[in-house]
């Protein structure tokens, strides 16, 4: 930009100089100007061009005389970028300094939240996943992203739209009906200034993030800033020679960098939150895991227990901070970690997630891509089940972690997540504040309940939609440390009670609502006791005969081929010799659904395997209803079933098969007696 001319000297083996000190880059950022900041919480936070960018504001009126003081930013973000203490966008709350915030998560910038509760400045909470979208569609010269995050929830128009106090009056959001459907219009606006991290840049201004435990939303910042006509600002920890960077490595391209700042002190450029550097976190050096400690038998363990049998093989998992971090011990405990892919919305695929300030990071990850693609990933229904916390719930099965009076934790990737996973799983305890229990004999006991209620009347803010969840069908559960209860159109259904509780004493006195109460059954006994459940076990070894079951009601065989291996021609023959020894004494033909999720079938016997499967087709079957996760496995298996004349359609999921056999079913009906 020809603004930096002025300050940065040029032509250094052919290419423009970028490299200039902190207060130098930060003096170019004008009144008024909206300021992006890139990176997840402190992963990724430019935190020497934060603290300049304050010390400028701060500055004596000489040097504001000079080069003009910054007043009336525009503060946008994803991740909140601070600690909750002092550092980060925490200093820019200053009266004047900044006039209006949109940011995702708020939970690091409390400062921040207090200019808004005062009315000193405009506030927007809009989900995580929309800010970094939202990016890439102002880069693109979009009006706005389209999108049905966020229906019945807080940024919905009609229960508020984000908006955090009376002075705040854009509507940033927008309600619009689309073929029918409800979506939600979230606005774009330009970016005057990105401020984004990496870790080397050479003198045209490419970056490469070699030292980074995420990329996060970095291009995306850069791009939406730079094709505003916007200044972009990169902090880096070193210099390297023009042409020396690997071009594949190059995360932004030097055309989009105006300005590099390199960090003169190594606080400045943390890796995460409680982390200075770790080579683990990014991926320069994968880490043997040691043994984890496991938890104590307290609520957070009975919690994360229950959790963890949602836990399925060969899914896809995300896991919020906080209480749902135990699910992770557990199935680390339980040996079922292999089993499954844990993610976080901060773009980590694999691996095992840090915690507490070190949220988003990952050791070990298998991939590590941008935020705003992780979200695409979880917008279009790819993770198979979340874990996520539990605050406040009320009848209608509405759920509140974002907003509680004077606090404000924010969205983050809360209503991205809940809403678009195939299951939902809420985990907290039932009560807050001070509560105490202690197992004795396999029964749990409430030896002091907590002063507050978290199953309420009416939550104080809606940051997951009952109504909108019950609407579309999706599978949702509130579990405690002494009930397990289900969201249904009718609200919340209790169906499972600790032993040793008492419904009215500890659970219906103890709540601002009366759930449907029907037949709720016992939690899981093996819950309560000291050693492992033994999920590996219950989730693997399965017994071949067990893999079988017929429902004579519905005339219809299950097949449950799930994490087996069809190895040898003996176990062809079996399972042949089993599907005759169950229908054959019926007299009729059945309908058949199977469950090829991790199923491995040896090139040794493929084709008996799938020879035998068209004879028993012709013979034994009305019909077969096929499902697996595995995008190869029902390519593999569609093909080779096509070649050989039966039906090669195969599902991707348990619901979608069963649906289709109940469409069967009913097209069959009235009159079909399954002959």
């Amino acid at each position: 930009m020809s603004t930096i001319t002025s300050i940065v000297p040029t032509a250094r083996g052919g290419s423009t100089e970028k490299i200039v000190t902190a207060r130098e880059a930060v003096r170019l950022i004008r009144t008024g100007n909206t300021v992006a900041i890139g990176g997840f919480g402190a992963i990724g936070m430019p935190e020497e061009l934060t603290d300049e960018l304050a010390a400028l504001y701060r500055a004596s009126d000489q040097e504001a005389a000079a080069f003009g003081k910054p007043r009336d930013l525009t503060l946008v973000f994803g991740g909140s970028p601070g600690d909750a203490e002092q550092r980060g966008a925490q200093q820019f709350a200053q009266p004047g300094f900044v006039k209006r915030i949109i940011g995702g998560h708020w939970a690091y910038v409390p400062a921040l939240y207090q200019l808004v509760l005062a009315n000193q400045a405009e506030g927007y909470n809009l989900p995580l996943g929309v800010i970094t979208q939202l990016y890439r569609d102002i880069a693109a010269g979009k009006p706005g992203h389209v999108s049905r995050v966020g229906l019945g929830t807080f940024v919905d128009p009609r229960f508020g739209g984000g908006k955090l106090n009376a002075m705040t009056s854009e509507d940033l959001v927008e309600l619009m009906t689309i073929g029918g459907k409800e979506y939600l219009f979230y606005k774009t606006f330009p970016i005057d200034v990105a401020l984004i991290r990496a870790t080397t840049a050479d003198p045209s201004g490419n970056l490469t993030m070699e030292r980074e435990a995420l990329t996060s939303d970095t291009l995306s910042v850069a791009m939406a800033a730079h094709n505003s006509g916007g200044l972009v600002i990169a902090q880096v920890e070193r210099i390297a020679e023009l042409g020396s960077l690997n071009p594949r490595q190059v995360k932004v391209p030097g055309a989009l960098v105006d300005c590099v700042v390199v960090v003169s002190r190594p606080e400045l450029h943390q890796q995460a939150g409680a982390t200075l550097y770790n080579p683990a976190f990014s991926s320069e050096m994968r880490v043997p895991l040691t043994s984890i400690e496991p938890m104590p038998m307290s609520a957070r363990k009975i919690i994360a227990r229950r959790a963890a049998m949602e836990l399925r093989p060969n899914s896809i998992v995300n896991l919020g901070i906080g209480m749902p971090e135990g699910v992770a011990v557990v199935a680390a405990e339980e040996k079922v970690s292999d089993l499954m892919t844990l993610t976080a919305e901060a773009g980590i695929i694999g691996g095992v997630p840090a915690g507490g300030l070190n949220f988003g990071a990952a050791v070990n990850a298998q991939a590590v891509i941008d935020m705003p693609y992780q979200f695409d990933f979880y917008d279009g229904g790819g993770l198979d089940v979340t874990f996520l916390g539990l605050a406040q719930a009320d009848k209608e099965g509405n759920l509140n972690v974002s907003r509680f009076g004077p606090k404000l934790a924010g969205a983050g990737g809360f209503i991205n997540i809940s809403q678009n996973a195939k299951k939902a799983v809420f985990c907290g305890t039932f009560t807050a504040g001070g509560l105490d229990v202690a197992v004795v004999d396999g029964k749990l006991l409430i030896e002091r309940d907590g002063k507050e209620k978290k199953f309420v009347a009416a939550v104080e803010e809606r940051t997951f939609s009952g109504a909108y969840a019950a609407e579309i069908g999706k599978d949702v559960l509130y579990i405690t440390e002494r009930c397990v209860f289900r969201l249904t159109r009718e609200g919340l259904e209790l169906i499972e009670v600790a032993p040793g509780i008492d419904i009215k004493r500890d659970i219906l006195d103890r709540m601002d609502f009366a759930p449907i109460v029907r037949q709720p059954h016992l939690m899981d006994p093996r819950i309560f006791r000291h050693e492992p459940i033994g999920l590996r076990e219950e989730m693997l070894q399965v017994p071949f005969e067990q893999r079988f079951s017929y429902d004579d009601e519905r005339n219809i065989l299950f097949l449950n081929f799930s994490e087996f291996r069809m190895k040898t021609r003996e176990l062809v023959d079996r399972g042949n010799a089993t599907i005759r020894g169950i229908v054959e004494p019926l007299g009729h033909k059945v309908y058949a659904v199977v469950n090829y999720d991790g199923f491995e079938l040896d090139p040794e016997v493929e084709d008996a395997y799938l020879d035998s499967a068209q004879e028993l087709t012709e013979k034994y079957f009305h019909g077969v209803t096929r499902f697996t996760t595995s995008a190869f496995m029902r390519a593999k298996l569609g093909e080779q079933l096509g070649k050989r004349g039966v039906a090669p359609h195969i599902y991707e999921s348990e619901e979608d098969a069963k649906a289709a056999v109940r469409d069967t079913l009913s097209r069959a009906a009235p009159g079909n007696d399954g002959s």
